[in-house]
């Protein structure tokens, strides 16, 4: 890294990507994160999540790198713009467009008051967009059905079944994790990017 001190990164939403791309980024030792998710640990979770059973019942913050520090385990929603402020980059891995108009309300561009990294993943596809992005995309970016929604897909909360599980969480965690480190040593990354598998 270039700077010494270490970068402070907020991740919204610690679940399908989020309990992914939190312990890639811990064990670099290069970051201070804070980590917030509302949600609790079920067992349709421990299917596609980075859980355990031991982590039944319990909020997910609470579960992520579970021994060691992390600056902020905050178990409730973000929900204002103070929220974010104090970080050198905000990343939202959460499942629902509420968390994401309040990030990109953050600003494209020149005209960004807090960096920020959309993570997201549904089904076989998945997208890294970033304020570095064009706004006029804005609108298609944040197009979508209110609510949450899993990153296995439409149908995945009606069905359990394993042999239709989806992996592209993973892939965007990792894609996430390459992206944040390129970008604080001031190497070129892409403003965005979508990937199918």
């Amino acid at each position: 890294m270039i700077k010494k001190d270490k970068r402070k990164i907020l991740i919204i939403g610690v679940g399908g990507i989020g309990s992914y791309l939190t312990p890639l980024l811990h064990k670099t030792g290069l970051y201070d994160l804070s980590i917030s998710d509302p949600d609790i640990v079920e067992e349709k979770n421990l299917y596609y999540q980075n859980f355990n059973t031991s982590h039944l019942g319990k909020t997910k913050v609470n579960c992520i790198v579970e021994n060691d520090v992390i600056g902020i385990r905050n178990p409730y929603p973000i929900l204002t713009d103070i929220q974010l402020q104090g970080y050198d980059l905000v990343v939202c891995c959460a499942d629902n467009l509420d968390a994401r108009r309040l990030v990109y309300r953050q600003g494209f561009q020149d005209d960004v008051k807090t960096m920020w990294l959309d993570l997201r993943a549904q089904g076989r596809n998945g997208a890294l967009i970033s304020y570095q992005a064009d706004p006029k995309f804005s609108d298609t970016f944040l197009a979508g059905e209110e609510g949450s929604f899993s990153c296995q897909g439409e149908s995945f909360n009606d069905t359990t079944k394993k042999q239709n599980l989806h992996f592209t969480h993973v892939a965007i965690a990792g894609i996430g994790a390459q992206w944040i480190q390129r970008f604080f040593n001031d190497e070129q990354v892409k403003d965005k990017m979508i990937i199918n598998i």
